[in-house]
């Protein structure tokens, strides 16, 4: 697996919610087990099922979590002599409307508040333009044109 590059921000949300699921929910769901465990007759016991459900399901995001922060790489978010780096804000013209997105590592991608990941085609297009160049993107509904005003 290589590297994926993650701002220092989106890699300390992955620490918390490693730390999180590792502490406070894995006793949570230890201790709906043992709740469940005292009602008796396992093998009809709906809340013991889906505790055990619960216990595998956050045991897998452990292992997955511990695993993504250790193919990462960090990297300060910000300008980059004038061109698009993680971090940047970047406003464009597209279709005759102003847009502004600011380039974040894939965990912290929201595109519905203009925050799109490093690693998508969106993000991959305008990394490394400055403010001027126009940028081709190819979606589904075809090829769309933006026109970078700024990048801070």
């Amino acid at each position: 697996m290589s590297d994926q590059i993650i701002s220092q921000e989106g890699y300390n949300k992955l620490k918390e919610e490693l730390e999180c699921i590792s502490t406070v929910k894995r006793k949570e769901i230890a201790n709906r087990i043992q709740l469940a465990k005292d009602m008796g007759d396992l093998s009809e016991n709906a809340e013991y099922s889906e505790a055990k459900d619960a216990q595998a399901f956050n045991e897998g995001r452990i292992i997955e979590l511990k695993q993504a922060l250790k193919n990462v790489t960090i990297v300060k978010n910000g300008q980059n002599g004038g061109q698009v780096a993680m971090g940047s804000k970047v406003k464009v013209k597209v279709n005759g409307e102003e847009r502004e997105y600011t380039i974040v590592s894939f965990n912290e991608a929201d595109p519905g508040n203009g925050k799109i990941s490093n690693e998508s085609p969106l993000g991959q297009a305008f990394l490394d333009k400055k403010s001027g160049d126009n940028v081709s993107v190819d979606t589904p509904k075809g090829t769309t044109e933006y026109k970078i005003i700024s990048v801070s």
